[in-house]
């Protein structure tokens, strides 16, 4: 093979079966056309780095300063390269609580960057949640899950959406989990003071995620071991994880993985518009955040805004800080979330035919160094030579 930066050689690669030190992986265009095999004079020279699959995203709000929110395609378009950047090669769009003709109207542009193929879906996170529990979302925007306004949302998407998050314990609640299951979109359970019965009636009506498990939601009690006992110990469910050390103490992410296995763990960021940013005043949807020391809050209130999280500090700090295995970290941050979007025969893992998705660490930090998406490198093709 020649000198074209599609082979890399002496590299530890996070395969399926396992991890693989001295590996060789090839791509031809966009998709992953060898796993092992000689190596050649123009292989690109890995030794010392790690490659993963591309990260998959299934909530983000925003990043680089923009905000999916907007309805603003450029907007859309700086927030999915921010964070493509940062390793996440697979987006799904997260909207905000809005005037539901609003929010449709932000479906309809991202909807357009999904079939350019730039985003893998959208996610509507509001306004079916509860006020006791709606953290950065506007209290007068809030709506009840009616199964004709959850449907408005969705077919406003154009076949787009891939999930929305409400609160099962509201007036339409189940009625619109069971709609969802049968449109094929993802029910998720989120921003909720749901009981742990009501949240095993959500999970038997369709609901299969947990949105951001213990944030916005009633703590575990000895006697009312309220939804997250309910989310986690249900096999049919996958739990969203945000580790950026704010929004969960190590431990606790522990405790979800020893519950519910790597398997079941979907990391993701809910970050916003701050994410690859700066301190500062950001807008998240109709509400202003302040970010003080990387942390968001809202202007009023100072409830938490979501992150300013990329998935490439997600890896690192799962690997370095709650040490977890490559392969544990790799099936949360790409693989499960990959299947979750029935994406599993494209993305989410190193596998011949899937499309030449890397994100490449250094072996020894786990700092992110190099990205490449559907064979095109995003960044760090520079630092590798070719080997001799």
């Amino acid at each position: 093979m020649t000198a074209d930066h599609s082979a890399l050689a002496g590299a530890r690669l996070v395969l399926p079966t396992g991890v693989v030190e001295d590996g060789r992986l090839a791509f031809s265009g966009s998709t992953i056309a060898q796993i092992g095999g000689e190596r050649s004079q123009g292989d690109l020279d890995l030794r010392g780095y790690t490659v993963v699959p591309g990260f998959v995203d299934l909530h983000v709000h925003g990043g680089g300063g923009a905000s999916y929110a907007s309805g603003i395609a450029e907007e859309a378009l700086t927030a999915a390269r921010t964070h493509l950047e940062h390793g996440t090669t697979t987006t799904v769009a997260s909207t905000v609580t809005g005037e539901i003709d609003e929010v449709c109207r932000q479906a309809a542009v991202l909807s357009e960057l999904v079939e350019d193929g730039v985003l893998a879906g959208i996610h509507f996170e509001g306004p079916f949640i509860s006020p006791g529990r709606c953290g950065a979302h506007r209290p007068d925007l809030l709506r009840d899950p009616d199964p004709a306004l959850v449907r408005k949302l969705v077919d406003a998407a154009r076949g787009t959406a891939r999930m929305v998050t409400l609160a099962p314990e509201l007036p339409g609640g189940l009625e619109s989990v069971r709609m969802l299951a049968d449109l094929g979109v993802i029910a998720a359970v989120g921003h909720t003071d749901s009981d742990y019965a009501g949240t095993l009636e959500a999970i038997e009506a369709g609901a299969t995620v947990a949105t951001h498990l213990f944030n916005a939601m009633p703590g575990i009690q000895h006697r009312a071991p309220g939804p997250i006992v309910a989310l986690l110990e249900d096999e049919r469910v996958t739990v969203e994880l945000i580790n950026d050390g704010t929004h969960l103490h190590p431990s606790v992410l522990d405790l979800a993985y020893g519950t519910a296995g790597a398997a079941r763990v979907a990391l993701i960021t809910d970050a916003m518009g701050a994410a690859g940013m700066g301190d500062g005043l950001y807008p998240l949807g109709p509400l202003q955040v302040r970010v003080q020391d990387g942390v968001a809050r809202l202007v009023e209130g100072g409830s938490i805004a979501g992150s300013t999280l990329t998935l490439d500090v997600a890896f690192k700090r799962s690997v370095t800080v709650n040490k977890l295995s490559l392969t544990q970290t790799v099936q949360s941050i790409s693989t499960t979330p990959a299947a979750l979007l029935g994406l599993a025969d494209k993305v989410g893992s190193l596998t011949v035919g899937h499309q030449a998705d890397l994100a490449i660490l250094d072996s020894d930090s786990y700092d992110l160094v190099a990205v490449v998406r559907r064979g095109e490198w995003i960044k760090g093709a520079e630092r590798f030579s070719t080997g001799s």
